[in-house]
């Protein structure tokens, strides 16, 4: 089964229990009970994580992150309460922390999508819908739907497929008040992502989100990585042209790659995929800085 290619050994640090060793992130628990949060420069893609690491690409995620939190703090609070190393940690863990809030998370990946591709253009071309939601004919590879839908799916461990569901499905699993707040947060969410994008020359074509709560009357609250190239698909806004694959600002350079004659591997069978050239990781880092720099209007230093 699909997983790691070999499961990185977690930084022992005093006054952290480690709790999990995620695609990207390393979890821990802190003395006071806060949740930290270490995101490494590991890169997965079909459903397996590299072998080869991207180089700062840990750091772009959170820094973007951070970004992303403040521009939507009017809409939806979020987990972070600091970005401070714990004493005792690795050099190289500057830049990537992220300490928050525990929360109870939800069991669903909240999906928002705004142009037809990967999956749901697979569902469509089959079926003319995308997670049950019906779309008018005529959509191409591109195509910017009529408005955004939400389209949620079960969130997957590591090795396995994310399932796409209904909104029906989401009601059975955590009621029917939470779906409709899930619904409209991912939505509003992705609308805010969606103009700063359009504005700043990336079209956001769609995205996932992830929420909890901190009591069980609480709030929703948005937690994980938010709008960065690892949950996105960031295309470039001048070359946009439904009908033909996009110019991506994303991991998708390197799925092409993986997917294509040039890297020798069968991804339908059970060997893992093999080490990245350097110029796919350097394309890589590339795209995922460029992005950084059109979405803040900040050089990646």
């Amino acid at each position: 089964m699909p997983g790691f290619v070999e499961t990185p050994q977690p930084a022992r640090v005093p006054g952290l229990e480690h709790l999990h060793t995620g695609k990207v992130r390393d979890l821990y628990r802190n003395e006071a009970g806060e949740l930290v949060m270490v995101a490494g420069d590991r890169v997965s893609a079909y459903d397996w994580v590299l072998p080869t690491e991207i180089p700062d690409k840990g750091r772009i995620l959170t820094r973007l992150t951070q970004w992303w939190f403040d521009q939507l703090a009017d809409l939806v609070p979020h987990h972070l309460i600091s970005t401070e190393v714990p004493p005792g940690a690795p050099a190289d863990w500057e830049g990537r922390v992220m300490v928050c809030r525990p929360l109870e998370m939800l069991p669903i990946e909240c999906v928002a999508r705004g142009y037809l591709t990967g999956s749901g253009l697979v569902e469509y071309r089959r079926d003319r819908t995308v997670c049950g939601l019906a779309l008018p004919p005529g959509l191409e590879d591109g195509s910017e739907l009529p408005a955004p839908i939400f389209t949620p799916a079960t969130k997957a461990e590591v090795g396995d497929h994310d399932e796409n569901v209904t909104h029906e499905e989401v009601a059975r699993r955590v009621g029917v008040e939470t779906a409709a707040e899930l619904r409209q947060l991912t939505l509003a969410v992705y609308g805010r992502g969606r103009d700063v994008a359009r504005d700043r020359g990336i079209i956001l074509a769609d995205t996932k989100f992830e929420f909890g709560r901190e009591t069980p009357d609480g709030p929703l609250v948005l937690a994980d990585e938010v709008l960065t190239p690892d949950s996105s698909r960031f295309w470039l806004k001048s070359e946009w042209a439904p009908g033909r694959p996009q110019q991506p600002f994303d991991k998708q350079y390197l799925r092409d790659w993986l997917a294509s004659p040039a890297s020798g591997w069968d991804r339908d069978g059970d060997a893992p995929p093999p080490e990245l050239p350097e110029e796919v990781i350097a394309g890589t880092r590339e795209r995922y800085t460029e992005a950084y720099r059109l979405l803040t209007g900040l050089a990646w230093d």
